[in-house]
């Protein structure tokens, strides 16, 4: 089984697109379609509240929330795009996937799986249209997608889990499935080795992490790493490298750091 790594949708979204509606395109988790329903229906639902109701659920400025309410409207409809092309965030633009050579992509289609607050989980390949929808949204009659998700999203995984999995989820994504079902678990950290009144202390890089992540995705397709001593001749181009004797287990999960000195 090949190494799984999860990641999260990102908040920018490509527009347009060119392929079927979603539901008449082929997915890589069939199962889950259905339960995609309840999640559209109750969003379609939210979409006829007020402004205020709508920028505060959606997350978004008030000069944006009329674009994403129309948008959300239309997912049924709307033409798709692939989510690698869709999803534009700064964690797929360091991914860059269009410069990767067909075997990486290949490679990229069957161990990257993203986890969305409205599609539960689908591949890079998978034919979504644009939306906006966090996973720690909370929809009327509904709930959180996160909790509404967690057990198909457990079950739909449980196959592609059963190895090394790379949880590279944020905590609002890391809930909507259950860890237990992964043979082995990573997780990573990113540290900056900063001075602070004359002392050295490691801190988390919070505003860059996604960058970041961008890359480690790069390198963990290039070398199908499915355990953390690969990462030692990891050359980070911001500067980080794997510290092993940062590295902590706990049960089935492994949490490991990667320090920058600043």
């Amino acid at each position: 089984m090949p190494p799984l790594i999860l990641l999260p949708p990102s908040e920018g979204k490509a527009p347009g697109g060119g392929g079927a509606p979603w539901h008449e395109s082929g997915q890589s988790f069939p199962e889950l379609s259905d339960k995609r329903r309840p999640v559209i229906a109750a969003l379609l639902d939210a979409m006829a509240g007020t402004l205020e109701a709508r920028t505060k659920l959606l997350g978004v400025g008030a000069a944006r929330t009329q674009e994403a309410t129309t948008a959300n409207l239309a997912v049924d409809t709307s033409p798709t795009l692939p989510a690698i092309e869709r999803y534009t965030g700064v964690l797929y633009d360091a991914l860059d996937a269009d410069s990767l050579p067909a075997p990486l992509r290949k490679r990229l289609d069957q161990q990257v799986v993203i986890l969305s607050g409205l599609w539960g989980a689908v591949r890079p390949s998978d034919p979504i249209p644009d939306y906006k929808l966090k996973m720690g949204a909370a929809l009327p009659d509904l709930g959180k997608p996160s909790r509404y998700w967690k057990p198909h999203l457990t079950n739909a995984l449980s196959e592609a889990a059963s190895g090394t999995v790379w949880d590279l989820l944020p905590n609002e994504h890391a809930v909507a499935w259950d860890p237990a079902i992964a043979g082995h678990r990573i997780r990573a950290r990113f540290l900056d080795d900063v001075e602070k009144n004359g002392d050295r202390t490691l801190v988390a890089v919070s505003h860059w992490n996604k960058l970041l992540k961008g890359v480690l995705v790069r390198h963990l397709l290039e070398h199908r790493l499915d355990e953390p001593g690969g990462l030692v001749e990891f050359a980070h181009p911001q500067g980080y490298t794997y510290r092993p004797d940062l590295t902590t287990t706990s049960g089935n999960t492994t949490d490991i750091a990667l320090v920058s000195v600043r």
